[in-house]
């Protein structure tokens, strides 16, 4: 399964930037995010984004 993951911006929470990937790196993405205090939405990528 792939997830599209959305940086968001610290202010106003409208996504800065967005990447989808594999299962795997979810969990990479999310612990580097939570040593940095960086906001993110995860949501199951859509089929035409692989």
């Amino acid at each position: 399964m792939r997830f599209e993951v959305m940086r968001l911006d610290d202010v106003d929470g409208t996504p800065v930037d967005t990447t989808v990937v594999d299962a795997a790196s979810v969990n990479r993405i999310v612990q580097h995010a939570a040593a940095i205090g960086q906001r993110l939405w995860i949501r199951p990528a859509e089929p035409s984004a692989l």
